[in-house]
């Protein structure tokens, strides 16, 4: 598929497009909060539960910490647990997906039935459980949502490669004498990765929200600012001090709807169907 095409579909959806500058723009902030020395988002003041000012564009808390450095270093953790989780569900899916699709059998039926086992509970539910068992920190967590993410990955490159398989030029590689699993690797992987990319930018969107889901509920590491922690320490105060549940739930809400578009207008865009105006 060529690149130039693939871009014009792209750019063709503006929500996608909207999206990839905030999602780049997020990339950034964390990147630049992550070098930032001298900047401690929990250091505490005198000005607690103050609200929006020109001095604090976006209020304090109750131990009086800015809230705009709680949103901005909550980006690390955030974009951290979601392009992890998102690779290694990515990463896993795909290589069992293709055994699967690829060799058939017994490998394909027990590779499946997991699956369905993991779509089938719970996500959410199932992931407490586990973190509560486990212990807080950000590895369990996005150890669990790998684990809970891997089986829809696995689903749709299982249907691409069982598709793929059977055209022609698989058959003629196999002629030349290529190894089945080379012809796995080099011809009908590369082939099937277009629509587990944007399955994998989605997966992104459900690893923040459920990492943020798991800190509201206290079940992750206090020392870590997280927007889910900070939403849940504001909504004890929130008729008293809007502004600490609401930018905590606006970086939330922004930011996965940023990536569910994004991962839409990526699908669009490899799908060569896709006609463009």
């Amino acid at each position: 598929m060529a690149a130039p095409r693939v871009l014009q579909r792209f750019l063709a959806y503006r929500a996608g497009v909207a999206s990839a500058l905030y999602v780049g723009l997020l990339a950034l902030i964390a990147a630049v909060t992550f070098v930032l020395t001298g900047v401690d988002p929990h250091q505490i003041s005198d000005l607690a539960m103050s609200a929006p000012s020109t001095e604090h564009l976006f209020g304090t808390d109750e131990l009086g910490r800015d809230m705009l450095l709680g949103i901005l270093y909550g980006s690390q953790v955030s974009l951290a647990v979601g392009v992890s989780a998102a690779l290694g569900a990515t990463l896993l899916g795909v290589l069992l997906g293709a055994a699967a699709g690829f060799y058939g059998g017994w490998l394909d039926l027990a590779v499946m039935r997991i699956s369905e086992m993991f779509q089938v509970v719970p996500s959410f539910i199932l992931a407490a459980v586990i973190v509560s068992l486990s212990g807080t920190g950000l590895t369990q967590v996005v150890a669990v949502i790998v684990l809970l993410a891997w089986p829809q990955i696995a689903r749709i490159t299982r249907g691409e490669v069982l598709r793929i398989k059977q055209l022609e030029f698989v058959d003629a590689v196999r002629c030349l004498g290529v190894r089945e699993s080379v012809i796995l690797a080099t011809e009908i992987v590369p082939n099937a990765i277009a629509p587990v990319l944007a399955a994998g930018t989605l997966v992104v969107a459900q690893a923040i929200l459920l990492e943020a889901s798991l800190s509201f509920l206290g079940l992750s590491s206090a020392d870590i600012v997280s927007w889910g922690r900070m939403l849940n320490a504001g909504q004890r105060f929130l008729f008293n001090a809007w502004w600490m549940s609401v930018f905590p739930g606006l970086a939330i809400f922004l930011t996965v709807l940023a990536f569910n578009l994004l991962g839409d207008a990526i699908g669009s865009a490899l799908n060569p169907r896709t006609v463009t105006h």
